[in-house]
C-alpha cells in the first residue's frame, strides 16, 4: 500500500475549505484587512491549525490567485491547440474565460482586487499582464486575418473585452436568472458584433 503525504487538519477543515473561507474574508475585508486571528475565529480553530495547512497568509493569497490564473491560462492553452481562424480562437478564449469567472468567482474576484502591495500580488499582476498579452496577440492575429477591425489598437480591444468580462464579478451571482452559457453568449454577441470587420 502506498502512503499518501496529505496533511490532515481538524475534521471538516482541509486545505480547500480553509482556502474557501479565507478567500471569502479577503473579498469582504481586503487581504490587508484580514488577519490570521480573524480567519481562525471565523473557522473556529486555532491559528496553529491553520498553519498546519499553510505557512502564511501570503500562501493562502498565492493559492487563491493561482486558482483564478491557472484557469485562465488553461483557456489560452485550449485556444492554442485549436485549428482554425484566430477570431474563432479568440471567441473561445472569451467564452471560456466567462466560464472560468463563473466557476471560480470568488478566486477571480480576489485576483481582480490585488494591487501589487506584496510579492504574491506583484507575481499575480505579472501573470495577468502575460495573459493580457496572449489575448492581445490573438486580437492582432484576427485583425491581420481581416476578421476584426484594424482601426482599434489590439491592446485596447483586449482591455475592453476583458473589462466587460471582469465587470461580471460586480453583479453576477450564481443561481441567478442567467446561466453561464447565456452570459457567455451575451458577452460574445455584444463584443464581436462591434469588433468584426465590415
Amino acid at each position: 500500500m502506498v502512503e499518501q503525504s496529505i496533511r490532515r487538519g481538524r475534521p471538516g477543515y482541509d486545505l480547500e475549505s480553509l482556502l474557501a473561507i479565507a478567500v471569502k474574508l479577503f473579498n469582504e475585508r481586503g487581504y490587508d484587512g484580514t488577519s490570521m486571528e480573524e480567519l481562525s475565529r471565523k473557522l473556529g480553530i486555532t491559528k496553529s491549525a491553520i498553519y498546519h495547512h499553510v505557512p502564511s497568509k501570503q500562501e493562502l493569497l498565492r493559492l487563491a490567485v493561482d486558482r483564478a490564473l491557472d484557469g485562465l491560462f488553461a483557456v489560452t492553452l485550449e485556444a492554442r491547440s485549436q485549428e482554425g481562424r484566430a477570431i474563432d480562437r479568440l471567441e473561445h478564449v472569451v467564452r471560456r474565460s466567462v466560464a472560468v469567472l463563473v466557476e471560480r468567482l470568488p478566486f477571480v474576484t480576489l485576483l481582480l482586487r490585488v494591487r501589487g502591495n506584496t510579492k504574491v500580488e506583484r507575481a499575480a499582476l505579472a501573470r495577468r499582464r502575460e495573459f493580457d498579452q496572449l489575448v492581445t496577440d490573438l486580437v492582432q492575429q484576427a485583425a491581420d486575418d481581416g476578421d476584426l477591425r484594424s482601426d482599434i489598437d489590439p491592446s485596447t480591444t483586449s482591455r475592453l473585452l476583458f473589462g466587460m468580462i471582469n465587470s461580471v464579478i460586480e453583479w453576477y451571482r450564481p443561481r441567478g436568472d442567467i446561466t453561464q452559457d447565456a452570459l457567455a453568449d451575451a458577452v460574445c454577441t455584444l463584443a464581436f458584433a462591434g469588433l468584426r470587420a465590415p
